[in-house]
């Protein structure tokens, strides 16, 4: 009996912050998808040639606009790679695709605040320059050729046939292409195929969550950040940040519910958005750089984003504390609430229906045959576009 309550308490945790964080999702991707119909992704390869600050800003503003999904992220990026951008503005792409979409600040602002979402932004530009600088002085030809010539064998990993696909609309001004039947299949297209890339990362992220929200005492979480001593609490979040996410599994918009935990715990600031940076370089995307880059290069990517990680949580934690804006508060409502009418709820059942249009468009689109071939390899995607042959104006 006690067995039952605690896995029903930990249920309860994780569907309360599912509950929360339902509404910012929908919207989140639905805005994404809304950007990924009008941006083109057939440009980017030509303009990410060099390693300089106009290739590097363009990466970033390439993975602002694209999908929030990790995996797709990576995939992208080796695809990005083999057409001739940079080694260094194919990660760069990556550090953005993760860490500076809208659905990620969206969600931070509703479960943690507006300072973690904020963080979240500029730490990321942090990264970007970070990586930059390291890899001006550390990345070798050799090693630069050694990804290449892994990457040309074509190697499989996740979601590569949704990150080949280019559903975004050409022709007349941005509401011209986003109003046309068209622009409207587009977006449901990457509506739907985003949820289904990071729904299993958001599941696992939530009952992770619940499960370490409800059963692992606080004095457990006061001992292992070091809550007594601020000053090494301070020192040791953004160094460990990192390491729990690299076991943690779960990437993109999914770590956020556990962020929350480790807040509530009683990580530092820089800690938690080290963590949330962290996503690249969980287990089973590190196995994906070996199978795109080999053993090499996937080690050079693990430290090197390790230490850009934790140096920009260290950055971030120092600024804001600067500022006076690190919040205080550690009650993260979302965990233990639950289902209240309130405007929680209002927004849920609007977005809701949102969702339900959306994913009615996909469907009488012809969207269900795109679905099957998410997880294929970029080479059978011989119709990326194929999603709009069967549209209706």
């Amino acid at each position: 009996m006690a067995l039952l309550q605690s896995i029903g308490q930990a249920l309860f945790m994780s569907f309360s912050m599912l509950w929360e964080i339902l509404w910012p999702l929908i919207l989140g991707f639905t805005l994404s998808g809304i950007i990924q119909a009008v941006v083109s992704h057939q440009a980017m390869a030509k303009t990410l040639g060099g390693n300089g600050p106009k290739s590097l800003s363009l990466a970033t503003l390439f993975g602002i606009a694209s999908s929030s999904c990790s995996y797709a992220a990576v995939a992208l990026a080796r695809s990005l790679f083999q057409k001739g951008a940079s080694f260094t503005a194919a990660m760069a792409f990556e550090l953005a695709s993760t860490n500076l979409v809208i659905e990620l600040g969206i969600i931070l602002i509703v479960l943690l605040g507006w300072q973690f979402m904020l963080a979240e932004y500029i730490g990321g530009l942090l990264m970007v320059i970070f990586i930059a600088i390291i890899f001006r002085f550390t990345l070798t030809p050799r090693l630069i050729q050694m990804a290449k010539t892994h990457a040309e064998e074509g190697r499989t990993g996740r979601m590569e046939g949704h990150a080949a696909m280019d559903m975004s609309v050409s022709g007349g001004s941005f509401f011209q292409k986003l109003l046309s039947g068209k622009g409207i299949t587009a977006v449901s297209n990457y509506f739907v195929m985003d949820w289904a890339s990071v729904w299993v990362d958001i599941a696992l992220g939530l009952l992770i969550a619940g499960a370490l929200a409800a059963w692992v005492p606080e004095s457990f979480w006061r001992t292992f950040f070091l809550s007594g001593n601020p000053t090494l609490a301070r020192i040791e979040g953004p160094l460990v940040g990192p390491l729990v996410a690299i076991v943690s599994f779960v990437c993109s918009v999914g770590n956020v519910p556990l962020a929350a935990v480790l807040w509530r715990g009683g990580i530092s600031f820089g800690g938690v958005v080290s963590f949330i940076f962290a996503d690249l370089i969980i287990l089973p995307i590190l196995d994906i750089y070996r199978k795109y880059y080999g053993w090499k290069v996937m080690s050079y990517i693990l430290i090197t984003f390790y230490i850009t990680m934790a140096a920009a949580g260290y950055v971030v934690e120092l600024l804001f504390a600067a500022l006076g804006i690190i919040p205080q508060n550690r009650n993260v409502v979302a965990i233990t609430e639950g289902v209240h009418w309130n405007y929680t709820t209002v927004l849920n059942i609007i977005f809701l229906v949102l969702g339900a249009i959306l994913v009615i468009r996909f469907i009488r689109t012809g969207g269900v045959a795109m679905l099957k071939m998410m997880n294929g390899s970029e080479h059978d995607m011989n119709h990326p576009t194929m999603g709009h042959q069967h549209e209706s104006e």
